[in-house]
């Protein structure tokens, strides 16, 4: 309906207001609607102070310096782009983030309607992210991530202890945030438990802005979902249901890698819900099959037996041949014949 020019134009007249008065030209938005908006922001941002993601938290955004935010660290683009969180200068960026400061990191595209953007807005501001976000309160719990163990293993290292004077037998408490691999035959699995219908609202909280609120997926990320009977043609399909071989590497990767930039935040309980609802979405569960450590292992997938033991030795079987391996060589072709090799004195190759 508008020309570029006019577009770019209008543009430029919005962020001037935005970021030259400080101004509300921001509609008001549905804060419940905007919960649903945010889920797409979710895989990325916390709301919780001083909970970093993939990208900063975003308690006390409204009113805060871009780049500012403590313990995070952005690009030089954003630290230096002089723009102050206003709600008009949120709703310019939310549009199109990579046009608002260019060579910022934010990968996700923008929201095409205004009204998603003024919700969204209205969501952040309702839920912390309207003034300067108070501390994290005292003595409260963190995330268990394998930071604590590098970190009690620098700081208690006896001075003169082993061989090399360095380190000291881990703790098994230091070992535990190590030690969460699960294995084909579920050894491994935390105790907890799981139903797809408890999956679901999950997923769309900290999964669907990637993976689809289906597992169709987005841009570069995979499908999980579908490919049946695809393994055989030239451009297979490879997701849960089609082609991995155990039901418990979805529980052990999801668990130890997920959600992209918030890895290992979910509880064990929340991973069976989870892979719950992938298994069910494949068709593999019924939505209320309670999924645990002692039922989990007991799922055969459809490509289970897809997957063998290759007992071709890493190594021949005989003493392979080193030198003069070849009595006489026959020279079947030559490159100046296909016209590969270089003409002239200085390009002369001689082959012996």
């Amino acid at each position: 309906m508008f020309g570029f020019l006019d577009r770019s134009l209008r543009f430029a007249a919005v962020a001037a207001l935005s970021l030259g008065t400080g101004g509300t030209a921001a509609a008001a938005g549905d804060v419940e609607a905007g919960g649903k908006v945010f889920r797409a922001c979710a895989a990325c941002h916390a709301m919780e102070p001083g909970k970093h993601r993939l990208g900063p938290s975003l308690a006390g955004v409204i009113g805060r310096a871009a780049g500012t935010a403590e313990a995070f660290r952005y690009s030089k683009a954003m630290e230096e782009s002089g723009v102050v969180w206003t709600e008009d200068a949120l709703a310019l960026y939310l549009t199109k983030p990579s046009a608002f400061i260019k060579g910022n990191r934010m990968a996700f595209p923008g929201l095409r309607k205004p009204d998603d953007i003024a919700d969204v807005i209205a969501w952040i501001k309702a839920n912390g992210g309207g003034a300067a976000a108070p501390p994290a309160a005292a003595g409260a719990a963190p995330v268990p991530t394998v930071a604590p163990a590098r970190a009690a293993v620098a700081a208690s290292a006896p001075a003169g202890g082993g061989r090399y004077g360095l380190g000291r037998p881990a703790k098994p408490e230091e070992i535990a945030l190590w030690d969460i691999d699960v294995r084909p035959d579920g050894l491994g699995l935390p105790p907890g438990h799981g139903t797809a219908t408890e999956g679901e609202a999950l997923w769309g909280e900290r999964c669907a802005a990637c993976h689809g609120d289906f597992g169709e997926a987005f841009g570069r990320y995979p499908a999980l979902i579908g490919g049946e009977g695809t393994l055989a043609r030239e451009f297979p399909e490879k997701t849960i249901g089609s082609y991995w071989p155990y039901a418990s590497t979805v529980f052990d990767y999801v668990h130890r890698a997920m959600p992209y930039g918030d890895a290992q935040s979910l509880t064990a309980d929340e991973t069976y819900a989870l892979t719950a609802f992938l298994l069910a979405s494949n068709n593999l569960i019924d939505q209320d099959f309670v999924l645990d450590a002692k039922s989990l292992p007991q799922l055969k997938m459809p490509n289970a037996d897809g997957f063998y033991i290759h007992d071709t030795p890493d190594f021949p079987p005989y003493e392979p041949c080193m030198k003069d391996c070849k009595k006489s060589v026959e020279i079947t072709g030559r490159a100046r014949i296909i016209d590969v090799t270089p003409e002239g004195e200085d390009n002369a190759v001689s082959v012996e």
